[in-house]
């Protein structure tokens, strides 16, 4: 049987990031791809130039239209917009019986905002103590942990502080550092890095939302967190590397990677 994978994220008209990514990126691992919308964005390769949140009730819907027929193997959050989606995914969350993976998308690559301010506390407290992996970047990890995260020493500790508030494990992205592209991996105490060859190119658009679609995809064929982080790092530095160049501003990453 076809394994299936659950996006709970927004939408990007452009292809390059949000469902439409994560649904390309489940295709891609051969994996049945469903979507649940929980914001709307007006955006291309050169900016956001709307976000419209959809109303929680709408959101829950969707959900219950697919947990109740197509119940997924594994299922990841993306941009939920305000506290209220947010609230009615937590709750949701809590009855889930399969692996989540919590993209915390609070800023856009372009810096427009995904996720109000009044929302993060919200996250903390509800959303993450449902995810089997919580998946920030460097700005992301500063503000689940309240510290300053710089360097792996400030990413482990981010790491740390960010597990004790609830998540299974975490995985901070170094894609902002100088030098390697380095993601640190905390678990059940250990910690562990995948390293990759930094790419240089503006075509980054959908990077975090692809990376962590591509861990789902792999949670959902039953690999195990660890094997199915490596093989989406993998996969994603390919992406990168093959970026299409498409559009005027920053492009997104190649999904047929």
């Amino acid at each position: 049987m076809i394994p299936t994978a659950l996006s709970i994220a927004g939408s990007d008209p452009s292809g390059g990031a949000g469902i439409q990514a994560d649904l390309k990126t489940f295709h891609q691992h051969k994996v049945y791809g469903m979507a649940v919308i929980t914001l709307l964005t007006a955006q291309n390769t050169r900016g956001v130039q709307a976000v419209y949140v959809i109303k929680p009730a709408q959101v829950m819907r969707q959900l219950e239209a697919v947990l109740t027929d197509l119940p997924p193997q594994a299922a990841k959050t993306g941009a939920l917009g305000d506290e209220k989606v947010l609230r009615a995914v937590a709750r949701a969350a809590r009855k889930f019986r399969f692996p989540l993976v919590v993209d915390p998308v609070m800023v856009s690559k372009h810096g427009a905002p995904l996720l109000k301010q009044s929302a993060i506390r919200i996250f903390i407290k509800e959303l993450l103590p449902h995810a089997v992996l919580v998946t920030p970047n460097l700005c992301e990890a500063q503000v689940l942990s309240g510290t300053t995260v710089c360097d792996l020493e400030s990413m482990e500790k981010a790491a740390r502080i960010i597990a004790g508030l609830g998540s299974q494990a975490v995985l901070v992205k170094g894609g902002h550092l100088r030098g390697e592209a380095v993601d640190l991996f905390y678990q059940s105490g250990r910690i562990r890095l995948l390293k990759a060859p930094r790419i240089r190119t503006r075509h980054t658009h959908g990077t975090g939302c692809t990376y962590s679609a591509a861990i789902t995809a792999e949670l959902a064929k039953g690999q195990d967190l660890f094997s199915a982080i490596t093989s989406a790092k993998k996969f994603i530095t390919r992406a990168i590397r093959t970026s299409p160049g498409l559009g005027h501003g920053m492009g997104p990453v190649n999904h047929f990677s």
